[in-house]
């Protein structure tokens, strides 16, 4: 069971993992905080992948074997607006304020992404003149789909979610200043039925010849 930032790398490396190892991978790819709620309904699976905190919390719960973290990528969070829109000038931090301002209405992520971007709101001293313009996303929503609908003006979320939605223009990340690096990890579960194999596609997807498809993808390895 996966989040959505890893799903493009992911179903990419699964075919080689497969033909390597005899392996079948079954994905189910669900928002970061729908895995929680399925984690404490008691759902298992063999192989967890979410950002590395949500794992350190699955494993302090109990859900996820102690000692089986494993990180696997790091990720940015990328700025878009509908395919064809001017484009605002994002390359500081002062410049994402003035575009944030700007826009008539803005969409972000329930996942790590749109928790950061709700506080940089705040350190931005912009909060509250954001906020009826924020459009926020369910889990598993991609905020992408909010801006190529034009129902948001401009968009937020991790890079690799926002690459494969098309009627979209990925103008590009959020300036160092004000970027939020998410690492997404792997975790095996403690109810696992197959734990090794959990174990070998994580050392697959962390192996030199998995970086090139991750980095395509939007993503940097860990």
């Amino acid at each position: 069971m996966s989040s959505n930032a890893m799903r493009e790398a992911l179903l990419e490396l699964f075919p080689g993992f497969e033909q390597a190892s005899g392996h079948k991978v079954v994905p189910r790819f669900v928002g970061g905080v729908d895995i929680m709620k399925r984690m404490a309904a008691g759902e298992t699976c063999d192989l967890v992948i979410m950002s590395g905190p949500q794992i350190d919390q699955l494993i302090a719960q109990g859900t996820v074997a102690s000692g089986s973290r494993v990180d696997l990528v790091r990720s940015g969070i990328g700025v878009a607006v509908r395919a064809g829109a001017p484009r605002p000038d994002i390359g500081t931090a002062e410049a994402v304020k003035r575009a944030l301002l700007a826009a008539k209405s803005i969409t972000y992520s329930s996942g790590p992404s749109g928790v950061y971007l709700a506080n940089l709101f705040v350190r931005l001293g912009i909060a509250d003149q954001l906020k009826p313009k924020i459009k926020q996303v369910p889990p598993g929503v991609p905020a992408g789909s909010l801006v190529a609908s034009g129902e948001a003006e401009i968009g937020f979320q991790q890079i690799s979610e926002l690459m494969p939605v098309s009627g979209i223009d990925l103008i590009g990340p959020l300036p160092p200043e004000i970027q939020e690096i998410t690492v997404f990890s792997g975790g095996i579960h403690v109810a696992a039925m197959q734990p090794d194999a959990a174990k070998a596609l994580m050392q697959f997807i962390t192996a030199p010849a998995a970086a090139s498809i991750i980095t395509r993808k939007g993503l940097d390895p860990a």
